[in-house]
Parts: C-alpha cells; structure tokens; sequence
C-alpha cells in the first residue's frame, strides 16, 4: 500500500458519515467569499465548489455526485 493509498483511506473515513455537514461547509465558504468580493469572482467561485463536490463523492464513495459547472448541480 502506497502512502497515497493511505492518505485516501484516512480521508475517505473521515468523511464517511459526514458527507452532509461538508458540503454546507463548502457551499457557507463559497457564499462568504461571494459576499466580500461582492460576486466578482462567482464564476470561479462556483467551480471551486463544484470541484470540491466532485471530489467529496469520489471520496465518500458516491459515484452519482454531480461535478458539472454551474450551482444547478448542487441545492442552494
């Protein structure tokens, strides 16, 4: 086992379970940013998201997470 393979199995534990609590994280900081920037950047803001959404699935083992540009992907 590689050491990579272990950062992913501490990683995919430590989000087992929590899958909920981190996407309101994910999606409270992006809006933060967007509110001090006054949306300047929400374009790439919403990708950040959307990135950080994919990996969580990919993480936490769910396949069917949405990765796909634009906040239509995930609930507001």
């Amino acid at each position: 086992m590689s050491v990579f393979d272990d950062i992913k199995g501490k990683a995919a534990g430590l989000v087992s379970g929590n899958e909920a609590a981190i996407r309101n994280g994910i999606d409270k900081a992006g809006d933060f940013i967007d509110s001090k920037t006054g949306d300047k950047f929400k374009d790439k803001i919403d990708g950040v998201q959307n990135a950080a959404h994919g990996f969580l699935g990919k993480v936490g083992g769910n396949p069917n997470t949405k990765t796909g540009e634009g906040s239509e992907d995930r609930p507001a």
